[in-house]
C-alpha cells in the first residue's frame, strides 16, 4: 500500500484554480511534422536537408529529434563554442522557409524575448568561463579524497569511505560541466578533463554520457526520447513509460515498491552496472582506450588498498562498494528531484526550447546560506541549466531573477521549491507511480 505520509501536487496552470492534465492545459504544445520537411531541420529562419548528414553528425542522431522542426535555440546551445559545427552549416544544403510552415520558434512570443535576452546575457558575459571557479572545484574534490583516505588510515574507515563517496558524487558534477564544454571553454580540453574527472572519480565513460545527456537535454521528460526516463527495470518515473519502448521491461513486484528501494539498493545497482558493464562496454565498442585507462586508475587505486592497508581483499571491495553506494545516493538523488516528477509529452509531442525548460523542469531553492547551490553544484537552478546548458554553472543563481521575470511577463510558471519539498514531491511520484502499476 501506499505511503500516507507522501502527497503528491499536481502542476497546476498559471493562474489556474485547480490541477488540470498538461494537455488540457498546454496550447503550444504541437503535434506532427509539417508536410515536405520530413527531411529537413530549420536554424534561424532556413531549413536544412539532413538526410546525408544523418550519419556524419558528430553528436550521434540527435538530429532526427529536429525533423521538421525549428532547432535555432537547440544548435546555438549545443554548439555555442564549436567554430566546427558552424562551418558545416553554411556547406550544407539550405532553403528560406519565408513563413511558408510556421515552424519559426520565433513566431512565439515568448522565445522571441528568450533569444533577446540570451543575446544580452551572452554580451554581459555570462557565457564566459572562469579558471579559478574550476581550479577551486578540481583542489575540493581532491580534498575530498585526501580527506577520505586520511581518515581510513587513521582508523576510522567508514567516515573515510563517505568522504570518498562524497567525492565520486562531487566528480560526477564536475565532470558534467566538462560535458557541456563549459569549464575552460576549449571544447577538447574540456572533453579530456571530464574524461579523466568522469574515469578516475566515477569509473564511467564520458563519451557515453555526452550521447546519452544531450538526448535529455534536447527533449526532457519526453517518453521514447529522453533518456532519463528509460530507466526500467529498476525505476519507473511516470505511468506513459508503461506503453513505451520499454514497456517489456517493466517488474510489477519491483516497481510497486521503488519509492522505499530507491535510496538503499537502486542507486547502487545503478551505479554497479554502469561501472562495471554499461561504460566500459561502450568505452571499447567506441575504442574509447583513454577511457578505459582512466577506469583502470580507478581499479588500481583500489586494489592498492589492500596491501596498503592490510585488509583482506573482501573487506576492501565492500569499502569500495560502500563508497559507490553513498556516491550514488548522493548523485541519482540530486538528479531525480529536478525532473522525474514534472509533467511528461507523448513521442509525438513537442514544445519550444523554453517551454520545455519551464514545463518540464523545476529548480530547487538555494536554501539558508545558499547550502544547496554548493550540495547540487548549481544544478538546482535546472530551469536556467536547461535554458543555458552551455553557461558555467556557477552563474546560474545570477541569471534566475532575470528568467523569472521573463517566465512572469508570459504567464509561464516559474517551479521553485525547497530542498525538502523537492524531495518530498520526487518520493511521492516514485510511490504513486509504484502503486498505480501495481493497480494496473
Amino acid at each position: 500500500p501506499r505511503n500516507p505520509k507522501y502527497q503528491i501536487q499536481t502542476n497546476m496552470a498559471p493562474n489556474a484554480d485547480k490541477p488540470v492534465p498538461i494537455r488540457a492545459r498546454a496550447p503550444h504544445i504541437s503535434k506532427g511534422v509539417p508536410k515536405g520537411f520530413e527531411n529537413e531541420v530549420m536554424i534561424d529562419g532556413a531549413w536544412y536537408n539532413i538526410e546525408n548528414f544523418v550519419k556524419k553528425h558528430p553528436g550521434g542522431r540527435i538530429i532526427n529529434f529536429y525533423r521538421g522542426k525549428d532547432a535555432s535555440e537547440a544548435f546555438t546551445e549545443f554548439h555555442l563554442r564549436s567554430s566546427k559545427a558552424k562551418k558545416w552549416l553554411k556547406a550544407m544544403e539550405s532553403r528560406p522557409d519565408n513563413g511558408k510552415s510556421n515552424a519559426d520558434s520565433k513566431l512565439d512570443p515568448l522565445t522571441k524575448d528568450f533569444v533577446v535576452l540570451r543575446n544580452q546575457l551572452e554580451k554581459e558575459g555570462f557565457f564566459d568561463v572562469s579558471y579559478t571557479h574550476v581550479a577551486y572545484r578540481i583542489a575540493e574534490i581532491i580534498a575530498l579524497e585526501y580527506a577520505g583516505f586520511s581518515l581510513i588510515f587513521s582508523g576510522f574507515p567508514i567516515l573515510g569511505l563517505m568522504f570518498i563517496g562524497l567525492a565520486t558524487g562531487r566528480s560526477g558534477w564536475l565532470m558534467h560541466e566538462g560535458g557541456h564544454n563549459s569549464l575552460t571553454g576549449n571544447i577538447a580540453l574540456d572533453q579530456l578533463m571530464q574524461v579523466i574527472i568522469y574515469g578516475v572519480g566515477c569509473g564511467m565513460s564520458g563519451s557515453w554520457w555526452r550521447n546519452q545527456h544531450n538526448k535529455h537535454h534536447a527533449t526532457p521528460q519526453k517518453v521514447d526520447h529522453d533518456v532519463d526516463l528509460d530507466t526500467l527495470p529498476l525505476v519507473m518515473f511516470n505511468m506513459k513509460v508503461k506503453d513505451g519502448k520499454q514497456k517489456k521491461l517493466l517488474n510489477k513486484n519491483w516497481i510497486q515498491f521503488q519509492a522505499y528501494l530507491f535510496t538503499p539498493v537502486t542507486c547502487l545497482l545503478v551505479s554497479m552496472f554502469w561501472q562495471l558493464y554499461l561504460h566500459p562496454r561502450h568505452a571499447l565498442r567506441a575504442k574509447r582506450y583513454g577511457e578505459l585507462a582512466t577506469m583502470a586508475v580507478r581499479y588500481a587505486i583500489v586494489a592498492a588498498m589492500i596491501p596498503a592497508t592490510g585488509a583482506s581483499a573482501a573487506s576492501v571491495i565492500a569499502g569500495y562498494v560502500f563508497s559507490v553506494w553513498v556516491g550514488g545516493v548522493y548523485i541519482f538523488t540530486n538528479f531525480a528531484v529536478s525532473h522525474s516528477h514534472k509533467p511528461v509529452l507523448e513521442p509525438e509531442e513537442d514544445v519550444s526550447w523554453v517551454r520545455y525548460a519551464s514545463d518540464h523542469t523545476m529548480n530547487v531553492d538555494p536554501g539558508p546560506f545558499n547550502w544547496v547551490n554548493w550540495w547540487m553544484s548549481y544544478l538546482n537552478y535546472q530551469i536556467e541549466h536547461h535554458l543555458f546548458p552551455s553557461m558555467p554553472q556557477f552563474r546560474h543563481p545570477q541569471v534566475s531573477p532575470r528568467v523569472r521575470a521573463l517566465f512572469e511577463k508570459h504567464g509561464v510558471e516559474y517551479d521553485s521549491r525547497s530542498y525538502v519539498d523537492a524531495l518530498k514531491v520526487t518520493f511521492a511520484n516514485l510511490d504513486k507511480v509504484g502503486h498505480d502499476v501495481w493497480l494496473g
